[in-house]
């Protein structure tokens, strides 16, 4: 049994998507029976909580703290969790205790982006005596520019012993996307199917998905811009006008086209207020007949064969994904349950399919994501890997 320290970023952003995105890694490595623990740092930055019942940024973590701390109870992970803000306060974990954690420490999976972080905001310090120290890149394309565009600036980066990303085909020749120096080991972002019971939808479930308008700024690179999924679902937003399917996506941004969306057929729901919480995500996937999705632009340009932990979930639940494709089809089998498409019109194609048998894709969901996407496969690869 290996002793493992989880870095993520939840607490600050504690809506379902995050919350069940986390506490797959986290029971993944508890299911394989490991001693886990889960930390977590604001930052420098004041208001960086965000607080699901107000909608608004501040430096109140006791929410999001709360939310992290009750799931992980909920799955006999109690007292496993330590928060520290803005001003260094712990909360959870008390600052001996987790350095302690460090110090004894066989493996630490560092989830939360501090690859692109200043260096004194991450946990650098209290995972220098760790025997590894993983970092993975759940950004692929956008993580290298930026590490890149930052070592051009003469900053200082966090050192990892391995890498890993969720950006398959990222070192290949199959993507245009940098490597920032760096040796990128592919991996999927686990999932406990146990967490997603087969339950078969309303039927007139729509098909849905969870997103961001725009996660962050464009990124520009080698005189090129690199945009957000706002780029790329203009190319999708006939679709509805093309299948007799309902549609629905739950957005969340301040540039969101709401009424342009709903004249031309979409139903249109406030991500932050249908999955707010662990269960609402979790419900709202299973009142959904499957995933319709498209991806950021900068996953779509560069081709990193990037795949969504939340389509992950999806699957899980036995809906059928119909996800635009970034390259994964080079690492998970497409055609029943899961399809990546590339146009409106192999969108409506694939829609057809599994309307004309929901049975059979539902299974083939399940199935996929049992034999690829599941903890003890995508984790028990990785402990392989790094010899633990």
């Amino acid at each position: 049994m290996a002793r493992i320290v989880v870095a993520s970023y939840v607490a600050c952003y504690p809506v379902g998507g995050f919350l069940s995105w986390t506490l797959n890694w986290v029971l993944g490595f508890r299911r394989l029976g490991h001693d886990v623990w889960l930390v977590e740092k604001s930052g420098s930055w004041r208001n960086g909580c965000y607080d699901v019942r107000s909608g608004t940024m501040g430096d109140d973590c006791t929410y999001g703290f709360s939310a992290v701390e009750d799931l992980m109870a909920r799955h006999g992970l109690r007292n496993r969790f330590c928060f520290v803000n803005w001003e260094g306060k712990y909360f959870g974990l008390t600052r001996e205790r987790t350095r302690g954690l460090f110090e004894s420490a066989d493996l630490f999976v560092d989830l939360s982006g501090a690859v692109v972080h200043p260096v004194d905001e991450t946990w650098r310090r209290e995972a220098a005596d760790v025997k590894l120290c993983v970092c993975v890149d759940g950004e692929p394309g956008y993580t290298q520019m930026k590490m890149e565009m930052l070592a051009g600036q003469g900053l200082p980066l966090s050192e990892y012993d391995r890498y890993y990303t969720v950006g398959g085909n990222l070192g290949t020749a199959r993507c245009a996307a940098p490597t920032a120096g760096k040796q990128w080991r592919p991996t999927f972002d686990p999932v406990v199917p146990e967490l997603f019971p087969l339950l078969p939808p309303p039927s007139d479930a729509p098909y849905t998905t969870v997103m961001a308008w725009q996660s962050h700024k464009p990124i520009v690179f080698g005189g090129q811009t690199y945009g957000q999924k706002d780029v790329e679902f203009v190319r999708f937003e006939h679709l509805p006008r093309l299948t007799s399917a309902p549609l629905e996506i739950a957005v969340a941004g301040t540039e969101v086209p709401r009424e342009h969306l709903r004249e031309l057929g979409w139903r249109v729901r406030d991500s932050h207020a249908v999955t707010a919480t662990y269960d609402a995500f979790v419900d709202y996937i299973r009142s959904s007949r499957g995933e319709f999705t498209v991806c950021k632009n900068v996953f779509v340009a560069t081709n990193t064969g990037w795949f969504s932990d939340r389509s992950a979930a999806y699957l899980a639940s036995g809906r059928p994904v119909v996800m635009q494709e970034t390259g994964f089809s080079n690492h998970l089998p497409c055609g029943c349950g899961l399809f990546a498409v590339r146009t409106a019109e192999e969108a409506v194609a694939a829609i057809e399919v599994i309307q004309g048998d929901f049975v059979r894709h539902s299974r083939a969901a399940r199935e996929i994501a049992v034999e690829y996407l599941s903890a003890p496969r995508v984790l028990g690869k990785m402990l392989r890997e790094l010899g633990l």
